[in-house]
């Protein structure tokens, strides 16, 4: 979801590398690293691809979604002529999503090359894919059901459920496991494993050192804030403190001297400031929900707590009740938020009486 742009104290960031290249073109950032870029059939238009001379060839760092303009990219860079005219290979994921993983199948069967990505990522997309033409399983009605969806939403998502393999080619049968800590040589130059939890189970970014750059994927962003959310599949789960332990675990790991190569926007100088501004933002969030559950409260009631654009589509409406539920299951579990089921089967929320009294005094605008 979209930062709100009312917040204050914006970090300033630098974007040292201008335009972004068309899709089928690259733009050279450092050396033995391009820039790519890929086309998304949705509101966010846009995935950044990175490759780094490995070799003779290339390696690619995340790969677009599944689809004919994709496959058209890929075609034109690495044609003859194109900018990935040697070949790739290894093909490294940061995470499970379609935009990032989607044409990685393609990709690894076309140049007979190792996936390479972390076990979590690559299992869980294993199961997903698996859910292809399947019924919305009974815990997943119920799921929404709890959150206070009507029957028009959850028909919405008895429609929708089962779509990840059609945005994502069959995975290979094998892959090549990463860890977090892991050095690995790709080139003349090592990149370490700086894995984070919470936007996804187990997100690779990859940090050079040498060459000050982070491939951050969807882990830090300049622009837009990365959802964090509970899913049917595990409705108890808390990502947001994981999203907020791995965000400050970063910005200690890694100098904040690096160029950031993000998924979505452009490279950006400035990573320390904007990881402080991402954990205050939540903060601010979580202050004001708390201030909203001063009376009991349904996941759909508190939208306007979290989002500054109103949630008006159905679309939205799952993004918006998956972090909904990541803020109100972090409450839950630090004690400062109740929750309970009615007779009719939903779920509220409600704070507890100091933790809602401690929320009212600070100064937390909205």
């Amino acid at each position: 979801m979209n930062d709100k742009e009312s917040r204050p104290g914006k970090p300033v960031l630098q974007y040292p590398c201008g335009e972004p290249p068309a899709p089928g073109e690259a733009r050279e950032i450092a050396p033995g690293v391009l820039w790519l870029r890929m086309p998304l059939p949705f509101s966010l238009t846009h995935i950044n691809v990175w490759a780094v001379r490995d070799g003779k060839g290339w390696a690619v760092f995340d790969t677009g979604v599944r689809s004919e303009q994709t496959s058209e990219a890929w075609r034109s860079l690495v044609a003859p002529g194109g900018a990935l005219a040697d070949g790739v290979t290894r093909v490294f994921v940061t995470h499970m999503h379609p935009d990032h993983v989607g044409m990685s199948g393609w990709l690894t069967r076309r140049f007979d090359v190792r996936l390479w990505m972390t076990r979590l990522e690559y299992l869980n997309c294993r199961v997903l894919v698996g859910d292809t033409g399947r019924e919305a399983p009974p815990d997943g009605i119920r799921f929404y059901q709890e959150a206070g969806w009507d029957e028009d939403a959850i028909e919405h998502y008895r429609a929708r459920f089962g779509n990840f393999g059609k945005t994502t080619y069959a995975l290979p049968e094998s892959y090549r496991r990463i860890r977090d800590g892991e050095r690995i040589r790709i080139g003349d130059h090592d990149w370490q494993v700086v894995v984070g939890t919470g936007h996804s189970p187990e997100h690779a970014c990859f940090w050079c050192p040498e060459l000050k750059l982070l491939i951050s994927g969807d882990q830090v962003l300049p622009k837009i804030s990365s959802n964090v959310s509970v899913f049917p599949t595990e409705p108890d789960a808390n990502p947001l403190h994981g999203w907020l332990t791995s965000l400050e675990r970063i910005a200690r790991t890694v100098p904040d001297d690096v160029l950031v190569l993000p998924a979505h926007n452009e490279p950006f100088h400035g990573m320390h400031a904007r990881l402080a501004h991402l954990v205050r933002g939540h903060e601010t969030s979580l202050a004001r929900l708390q201030r909203t559950l001063r009376e009991p409260r349904r996941v759909i009631d508190v939208f306007g707590a979290l989002f500054a654009r109103p949630i008006d589509d159905r679309h939205l409406l799952g993004l918006a009740t998956g972090e909904s539920l990541a803020h109100l299951n972090y409450l839950v579990q630090r004690g400062e938020v109740r929750e309970w089921l009615d007779d009719k089967g939903i779920r509220w929320y409600q704070g507890v009486p100091g933790a809602v009294a401690q929320a009212q005094e600070q100064d937390t605008p909205a």
